[in-house]
This record gives structure tokens, sequence and C-alpha cells, in this order.
């Protein structure tokens, strides 16, 4: 077996030897520093990256098979596609990485930081490892109180997760998927909703002041005694029904639904007069 070569810590030196044509197995880059790096589909397995910096790099449909990830910062790096299985990630920085179809199976897991982390339903987890309560952003995700605020969520899937009382205020949720999520109470003011499933969404006590709701699909939707939806545009949405559309006429004041919209440019009283019942 060849022996490790002398540790790669450069850019240049990492992109140098791919266009070669050379495999990076063999090199040893523990704590090097690779942040942004563009690294997809490369075949990393069993590599040496304890305590790397792969901030931000894109390692997408890469075989990270068996490496040695112990305390590397793998933060807003993208994984998709990845395949981590049996992968040393003890102690990793993993807040805001894209794991959306990533295989983690057998991986260690001990002490990663996952918060803000995506992941989808096609990604796998080790056994046992209770991944709905690290903060991370997904399926059956548990994020009740989580602060989001502004987030970029454009697409997430978020079906069945729980964001009671979370803050969500200035959030991207535009297209995401939140059927059957718990929004109670949780703050979504100035929120973009654009084109969002929401069927059987709760969001009794939500506050929607300024909220971009146009297009979204609300049926089945649990909205009532909401804390606010001066601002809110609900043009185009589906689902509401006539009842709803009412109670929400009656229950906020003529200020409330005379207020404008900042980015669409119509008001909430108008907005409801175009809702697809």
């Amino acid at each position: 077996m060849q022996a490790p070569e002398t540790r790669t810590k450069n850019h240049q030196e990492i992109i140098d030897r791919l266009r070669s044509g050379a495999e990076l197995t063999d090199i040893d880059l523990a704590n090097g520093d690779l942040q942004g790096i563009s690294l997809r589909g490369v075949n990393l397995t069993g590599a040496k990256l304890q305590g790397i910096s792969l901030i931000n790099a894109r390692l997408t449909n890469s075989d990270l098979s068996n490496a040695d990830l112990r305390g590397a910062d793998l933060r807003g790096a993208d994984l998709q596609r990845a395949n981590l299985s049996g992968a040393n990630l003890s102690g990793a920085y993993l807040q805001r990485a894209d794991l959306r179809q990533t295989n983690l199976r057998d991986a260690n897991l001990e002490g990663v930081k996952l918060q803000v982390a995506l992941y989808d339903s096609v990604t796998v987890w080790s056994a046992e490892f209770n991944y709905k309560t690290t903060g991370a952003i997904g399926p059956g995700a548990i994020l009740n109180g989580a602060f989001l605020n502004t987030a970029n969520l454009r697409g997430v899937d978020l079906r069945n997760s729980k964001l009671i009382g979370a803050y969500l205020s200035g959030a991207d949720l535009t297209g995401a998927n939140l059927e059957n999520a718990a929004l109670s109470g949780a703050n979504l003011q100035r929120a973009f909703l654009t084109g969002a499933y929401l069927r059987n969404v709760r969001l009794s006590g939500a506050e929607l002041q300024g909220a971009d709701l146009r297009g979204a699909d609300l049926n089945g939707a649990e909205i009532s005694h909401l804390n606010g939806i001066a601002g809110a545009d609900f043009s185009m949405v589906q689902g509401l029904g006539e009842a709803t559309i009412a109670r929400l006429l009656n229950d906020h004041s003529q200020i409330e639904l005379t207020t404008w919209n900042p980015y669409t440019r119509n008001n909430t009283k108008n907005s409801l007069s175009e809702v697809k019942t």
C-alpha cells in the first residue's frame, strides 16, 4: 500500500491533483483550510479530514464514506447526494449544510451540530439518531420556538413539522411544503409564502402582518384568532372558503385591512377579494 503523501492544505494543490486525474484518498488533509472549494463527485473514501475547514464547500455527489471528519467544519457545505456512510462526524459542524438526499447510514454523529441544516425524505440517517430534535430543517422537524428570521427556506420540505411559536419573520418559504405543519403562534411577519403548500396547516394565533401568501394552497388550514394580518397579501390563495374570508374581514380593523404590502403593492382587503374560493 502506498504511504500517504505529505499533508496538502492548499486549494491549488488539490485542484492540480484533480486535473491530473489522481485520487485524493491517500492525501492527509487533516486541519486543512479548503473553504469554498468545489469537490463535486470526488472520491474521498476513508480520507483523513479531521479538523478540516470545508465551510461553504461544494461536495455534491462526493464519496466520503468511512472518512474521518471528526471536528470538521462543514458549515454551509453543499452535501446533496453525498455518500457519508460510515463516516466519523463526531463533533463536526454542519450548521446550514445541505444534506438533502445525503447518505449518513452508520455514520458517527455524536455531538454533531446540525442547526438549520437541510434534509429531506430521502436523507438516510444512522439508526436511532434523533435528527428531528437537532435543529435541522426537514420533514417532521421539531422547531418550536426556533429563530429562523430571514432564513432562506425556498422549496424546503417541512411536512408534519412543529414550528409552534417559531420566529420566521422575513423568511423565504416560497414554494415550501408545509402540509400538516403546526405554526400556531408563529411570527410570520413579512415572510414570503408565495405558492407555498399549506394544506391542513395550523395557523391559530400566528402573526401574518406583511406576509406574502400569493398563490398559496390553504385547503383545510386552521386559521383562527390571528394576531395580525395588516398588509398580508392573500391574492390568488386557494382553499380559504367564504366563511373564513368573512371572518377575517369581520375580526380585523379597517386599518389592518387597508394596510398595503410593501412588496406586492396590494392591501389586505383587496387581496381577499382575489382569493380562489
